[in-house]
């Protein structure tokens, strides 16, 4: 039973078990084994751990360029929504500025008698000008093609000269941008 014991006792503990080892290589050779087998493993770790860092860099690399391309895009609405914040005051104002149109539009003409005043065209040079400050840009719809895109057909009239077919003879409303944006389309008179 004593020998028993102590194989097991070697079989357990074999660094302890080499000055009894008659040839002395099968202790070195387990050592070495393990050594080996430690520096595969360890070696192993390293390469999953650089590829893990690896990953995570990658990961990380990714989540800055989605944040940037989401702190660009915020900016760009924000300026978006500042430029035109004021839309509907500029809508809402746009129907005085036809009427101011009209009237002076009157006033010009030789066979009305009234005028236009000083004090009112002043005023609506004052309105025009704060609007135009605000981003409002006045469609040209005169001697144009009639794009549906940009202009909304009223009505059509009998062209007097071939070059007329197809183009914007007179406006009844005009088309204003802002900004670079359409706000209100032109309502315009075509020629057939």
């Amino acid at each position: 039973m004593a020998k028993k014991k102590k194989e097991t006792d070697k079989k357990d503990f074999p660094e302890t078990t080499g000055s009894n080892d008659t040839d002395g290589n099968g202790v070195d050779s387990r050592k070495e084994k393990m050594e080996r087998s430690a520096k595969t493993e360890s070696v192993e770790d390293i390469e999953e751990l650089k590829s893990q860092i690896s990953e995570l860099k990658d990961k990380y690399l990714r989540l800055y360029a989605e944040f940037d391309n989401y702190k660009k895009r915020t900016a760009r609405e924000r300026l978006e929504i500042l430029r035109n914040a004021s839309e509907e005051l500029v809508l809402a104002l746009l129907p005085v500025l036809d009427d101011f149109d009209r009237a002076k539009k009157l006033s010009d003409d030789e066979n009305n008698d009234e005028k236009f005043s000083d004090g009112v065209a002043l005023v609506y040079q004052k309105l025009y000008a704060a609007l135009i400050q605000r981003g409002l840009i006045p469609m040209n719809t005169e001697n144009q093609d009639f794009d549906p895109e940009l202009h909304e057909a009223i009505s059509k009239v009998k062209a007097s000269t071939k070059n007329q077919i197809g183009k914007i003879i007179n406006y009844v409303e005009k088309g204003y941008y802002l900004n670079d944006k359409i706000i209100r389309h032109a309502k315009v008179v075509i020629g057939e």
